[in-house]
């Protein structure tokens, strides 16, 4: 098979029109180097991308055009027509175009990625109450693409080199939050999170901290019952199929620095956990949809319309979300691989029993 075949095709929905995405994906795209690793899609239109490449004068953007997935150009960036009319863009401002827009190509994309016309997926940020329609009833794309792929569950998990966060509930307000946090939903979480850091980051044994719902996680039922009630009999249920350790005070946890010690953590509410990751990533932080049969990334940001159409937007965690799109492609066909090489699997288990004995005897230091 040639190198060209081998290279996974990755789609980029635009994200709302009058937002950052088309910055960020010429931005990022605009490097011929990243088409040594993969083949790229932009599901828009080739007069939405000019606009947006004319206000980027020092960069130089160039790509192919068409509507067929299955004749793309293996060489240069491709975009998909999702739209063929002229469409008025206005950088900055919130109106239904953008919102409209965002949802034809992020439809298409999403489309696509189920159809497995493309390999991957990276979302430009939507504004996701301007993206509300008779057909798009989500709190964001994370929702949006389990419906999609009808599956049972997924987990919002943020990831990056240093530390990763996944989140029981995702966009639901504070009052709500004690509701949705039971014993079945954070297990669920966990199953999700534990296979995935196996099967998309290559960790064999994943070493997995919960953190608790109250301040001081509860201070023994002190300050409130879910842990005692709720969240440790959850941790029990886990220790059955994987190593969950917890529940742990959020506040303490962070700022004593015992995130080094875990290969993911698990927040129970969207501040709790997007706080300390967006601390710690330093811009370079991803969201991973984990649990769909697919592989969506996106930035862990916005789409900053204060700073629209000003050439200003900082790509840094767009590239990322596209590098680990790929690198995610390719660790789960290596998992895939590694589970019919039974030699092969033999030596990654000793591997990681042996960095699993180090940080059990540092842990108990």
């Amino acid at each position: 098979m040639s190198s060209e075949l081998q290279k996974p095709v990755i789609g980029f929905s635009c994200g709302d029109l009058n937002g950052i995405g088309l910055e960020l994906i010429i931005k990022t795209l605009a490097d011929h180097r990243l088409l040594d690793f993969c083949i790229p899609v932009v599901f828009a239109s080739n007069k939405s991308v000019n606009f947006y490449r004319k206000s980027l004068s020092d960069i130089n953007f160039n790509y192919s055009n068409g509507k067929e997935l299955d004749r793309l150009n293996t060489k240069q960036v491709n975009v998909y027509n999702s739209w063929e009319e002229d469409v008025v863009i206005t950088p900055g401002q919130l109106n239904e175009t953008g919102g409209k827009y965002a949802l034809i190509s992020l439809k298409d994309a999403a489309q696509a990625l189920k159809n497995g016309q493309i390999q991957g997926l990276v979302t430009a940020p939507i504004h996701k109450k301007n993206i509300q329609s008779a057909e798009f009833q989500y709190s964001g794309h994370t929702p949006y693409l389990k419906a999609l792929f009808e599956v049972n569950d997924v987990l919002m998990f943020m990831v990056a080199e240093n530390i990763k966060v996944g989140l029981v509930t995702e966009h639901v307000t504070i009052a709500d939050v004690a509701p949705h946090i039971t014993r079945e939903s954070i297990t669920g979480k966990l199953r999700i999170m534990n296979s995935s850091l196996q099967k998309d980051f290559g960790i064999d044994k994943p070493r997995i901290a919960v953190l608790g719902l109250n301040p001081h996680a509860g201070d023994e039922g002190l300050i409130g019952n879910e842990e005692e009630t709720i969240i440790k009999p959850a941790i029990k249920d886990a220790r059955h199929s994987m190593m969950v350790f917890g529940p742990y005070s959020a506040d303490a946890f962070f700022a004593r620095g015992q995130h080094e010690k875990f290969d993911a953590i698990l927040a129970m509410y969207h501040d709790q956990g997007l706080i300390p990751f967006k601390s710690l990533a330093i811009g370079e932080g991803v969201n991973y949809t984990a649990g769909l049969n697919a592989v969506r990334t996106s930035p862990d940001h916005g789409t900053a319309f204060d700073i629209a159409g000003k050439g200003k937007a900082d790509a840094s965690s767009f590239l990322a979300a596209t590098f680990e799109c790929i690198d995610i492609i390719r660790r789960k066909a290596g998992y895939a691989e590694m589970r019919q090489n039974p030699m092969r699997k033999m030596s990654a288990k000793m591997m990681a029993n042996a960095v699993d004995e180090k940080l059990s005897e540092e842990a108990e230091s």
